[in-house]
């Protein structure tokens, strides 16, 4: 058993003169006075990469930098669910006595330190240097792909997927951090440029600057306790050329053996925090992780399930299309909003109940996942 103990969250935009390093110490530190530990007793140190600083060291880099001298140390990659694996990597290696508190960090200036070619070009990576990468698509493109296939099988619309960018406009005002604080209708998704058809400027997240820490601890150290209660990977392809089945992704095979690890099922989920670089990426994992059935989840939307008094909020800072991206720690916000749910310090946000949480992160395109539960404690 491992214990949430504490989070950090920046704001997410612009962060003009600020390093990857001095966004991940921001973080590091709000996480540290939420747990009430100091550095000293931090002795594990997990790093999310960084594209702006590709060191081949980072998590020791990031250790000198915030002047830590760890017992363990190293850095994680797994594309958009590196977050949600290096919790899970904390939560065994606390459970097996390695450490005891380990730091899960992560930042980037992506906005500000790099280049709109330079982060194309990295992002690009995840094509297959033979098949794909020489046809030219970007991010956008692939996922464009996979949600003009899912339209097709599942009856989903274009306006089924602009009713997701409104929900997470719509949550993204409540918090002040959030890169993006206009409101936004179904119309104003649908009047944005194309970006990859079907999905346009409002239907992809945006390009941020922040950092997000996690600690996660053999023993709470709070007055409210949120443990990791059980969690799964499973990665079923990495190019869009060797994917299976729409019906076959690694989602529906993670949630599979994150319930049996935890012992439970989606109905007793109280909130939710999914992964959603894109709109089609949220409508997908929640049809996948059976919040809703196939081709239903925008109807779920549109009667209020997942907003803020439904059955099962969602995301309720904004997430990636609102709240912003910024590489591995955009996702990892997810978590930041669950724990202040769950300890019941999310102010105005504050949902009815948040007992128990489903996680989910989504790296790659839709290649590499992990499902996790959180449950609170008294």
């Amino acid at each position: 058993m491992t214990y949430v103990t504490g989070t950090g969250l920046t704001p997410f935009g612009k962060h003009d003169g600020r390093s990857s390093l001095d966004l991940m110490s921001l973080a590091a530190q709000l996480a540290l006075d939420d747990a009430g530990l100091r550095r000293r007793d931090i002795d594990g140190i997990l790093c999310g990469y960084s594209t702006v600083s590709p060191h081949i060291m980072l998590a020791t880099v990031f250790a000198e930098h915030f002047g830590l001298t760890p017992s363990y140390a190293h850095a994680v990659q797994v594309g958009g669910a590196t977050g949600l694996a290096m919790v899970m990597l904390a939560h065994h290696l606390v459970e097996a006595g390695v450490v005891k508190h380990m730091l899960v960090v992560a930042g980037e200036n992506r906005l500000t330190g790099q280049s709109r070619d330079a982060s194309i070009q990295a992002l690009a990576q995840v094509g297959h240097p033979d098949y794909e990468l020489p046809l030219g698509p970007t991010i956008p493109a692939y996922y464009g792909l996979v949600a003009s296939r899912y339209m097709h099988e599942y009856g989903v619309t274009e306006h089924d997927l602009a009713e997701f960018a409104v929900l997470m406009r719509t949550h993204a005002l409540d918090h002040p951090g959030a890169q993006f604080q206009e409101p936004i209708t179904v119309a104003d998704v649908m009047a944005s440029k194309p970006v990859a058809r079907p999905l346009k400027l409002l239907d992809c997240c945006p390009v941020s600057d922040g950092g997000a820490a996690i600690i996660i601890s053999r023993e709470p150290t709070g007055a409210t306790a949120v443990r990791v209660r059980g969690c799964a990977q499973a990665h079923t392809h990495q190019h869009v050329t060797a994917a299976p089945a729409l019906s076959e992704l690694g989602a529906e095979i993670a949630i599979k053996k994150a319930k049996a690890a935890a012992g439970i099922e989606i109905a007793d989920v109280d909130y939710a925090a999914v992964y959603d670089s894109f709109t089609i990426t949220l409508c997908m994992l929640l049809e996948d992780l059976g919040l809703a059935g196939r081709g239903e989840a925008a109807a779920r939307v549109r009667a209020g399930n997942f907003s803020r008094d439904g059955a099962v909020p969602l995301n309720t800072h904004g997430g990636l299309l609102s709240y912003g991206h910024c590489g591995v720690g955009g996702a990892m916000a997810h978590l930041s909003e669950a724990h202040l749910q769950m300890t019941e310090r999310a102010g105005h946000r504050q949902v009815r109940d948040a007992t128990l949480t489903l996680l989910h992160g989504d790296g790659g395109v839709l290649s590499s996942h992990v499902s996790m539960f959180w449950e609170r404690v008294r």
